[in-house]
């Protein structure tokens, strides 16, 4: 038995399913998931002491590679004056005033520990500013386990929607209305038929948690225009994808300004750290000044400030974002190049230093089009580029991270190992 499949057995006995996050567990790949030991720079090492290209990069926060040098000696510098004190720091002003900097829609911002908690807060805050209860979310958009969150679509466009989860009341998830991604005309349709309800609309511009899925510019307008219309809030949820598709994330590319954005991933530099924030106006409705209440003990922890705020200030070199954007770009043309020469069915897409892999013919647009891919030839890709040491997403539905640490060589590595992956599928 290696000791990866002993952890697992171990782990079972006393964590639900040997993990503490769901696709951590190969559920939907198979075999036995990874106990990663140590990670540097592009690379980590499981506890059978077999090296790995990353390509999750913690799902994210590692953009500038794993154990970056300057990130860990601005940890350790704060380590020795203490871990949290449950009070103001100055490091959470600068990191405040950094984000405020970067991200121009934001006036103002509350800093949390989780993306989940950050979405969580702004739907709260959006509520309490519109005085309204409904939101709309779409599908294949994941935005942490809230509970209005865990909804999927109803039967019919204009129906509530059906919790995704046990433990999700019919009364909290009928406040949800889910529609489809890119849609201009279902979303034209819920607010002709109650506009007036909706309090906020809330949405990953760039879609991580189906996969990687773009939205179009004429869909997020249209987001843009009903919410002026109607007097609702629109929330980017740029837990992913801000600072990984642009310095200032989704809103950059796009030009599209929300009213309140969801941080988080890369803002924590690997470390527990999340924000929310947007407009003064809006913001001025939170606690303590408002009457909006949010609250947690290790907001704006001084250790995971400085992991986030060292990662912040490093991103901003020049160059930084062409480099990861062409890196990213290569990998994804690679593999596509290497997939046709094999005559497998197979697209990418890319987008800063996020990527996307589907078998498929085209790259998709919605959540119904990422389920028409073929799910047993990815994970018979997925365990084939394990065994050659390359780590990618263990779910068809999943988008991957590109750092800044993966030079030409690991990228000519990966697609060397992809050439042998995708002949075996062939076969």
């Amino acid at each position: 038995m290696s000791r990866n499949e002993a952890l697992f057995e171990r782990a079972q006995k006393t964590i639900p399913g040997g993990v503490n996050s769901p696709v951590r567990a190969f559920r939907s790949v198979g075999g036995t998931p990874r106990f990663i030991e140590r990670a540097q720079g592009p690379y980590f090492w499981d506890a059978d002491g077999k090296q790995y290209i990353d390509y999750i990069g913690s799902w994210g926060p590692m953009i500038l590679g794993h154990v970056h040098p300057e990130v860990l000696e601005a940890v350790q510098r704060v380590l020795a004056n203490g871990f949290s004190f449950g009070a103001p720091t100055e490091s959470e002003i600068e990191i405040a005033e950094e984000i405020c900097k970067l991200v121009p829609s934001i006036e103002q911002v509350r800093m949390v520990s989780s993306g989940t908690e950050a979405t969580m807060s702004a739907l709260r805050l959006a509520r309490g500013f519109t005085k309204r209860d409904r939101i709309i979310k779409f599908e294949g958009c994941y935005h942490g386990h809230a509970d209005s969150l865990l909804v999927k679509a109803g039967s019919g466009l204009l129906t509530f929607g059906n919790p995704t989860s046990a433990g999700v009341p019919a009364d909290i998830a009928k406040h949800t209305t889910v529609l489809e991604y890119n849609n201009v005309e279902q979303l034209n349709e819920a607010f002709a038929a109650f506009g007036a309800e909706i309090a906020s609309i809330i949405v990953e511009p760039v879609a991580g948690n189906m996969n990687l899925v773009k939205a179009t510019p004429e869909f997020l307008q249209a987001l843009r225009e009903r919410c002026d219309e109607y007097g609702s809030v629109l929330i980017f949820d740029e837990v992913m994808c801000g600072f990984r598709v642009a310095l200032g994330g989704a809103q950059q590319v796009y030009g599209i300004t929300a009213d309140l954005t969801c941080l988080g991933k890369v803002i924590g530099g690997g470390m527990p750290a999340a924000a929310f924030g947007g407009r003064r106006d809006i913001m001025a409705h939170l606690a303590p000044l408002g009457g909006v209440y949010q609250a947690g003990t290790l907001s704006g922890n001084p250790i995971a400030v400085a992991a986030g705020l060292k990662t912040l200030q490093l991103i901003q070199a020049p160059g930084f974002y062409d480099t990861l954007t062409k890196q990213t770009r290569r990998l994804a043309d690679g593999l596509s190049s290497v997939a046709k020469d094999a005559k497998v069915p197979f697209s990418a897409d890319a987008i800063g230093g996020m990527f996307g892999l589907y078998f498929a013919e085209r790259v998709p647009a919605s959540f119904a089009e990422v389920t028409q891919g073929d799910t047993k030839r990815f994970n018979a890709f997925f365990h084939e580029m394990l065994d050659a040491g390359v780590y990618f997403a263990p779910s068809a539905y999943e988008a991957g991270f590109v750092s800044i640490a993966h030079d030409d060589a690991v990228v000519d590595a990966t697609l060397d190992a992809a050439r042998g992956a995708f002949a075996r599928l062939a076969a």
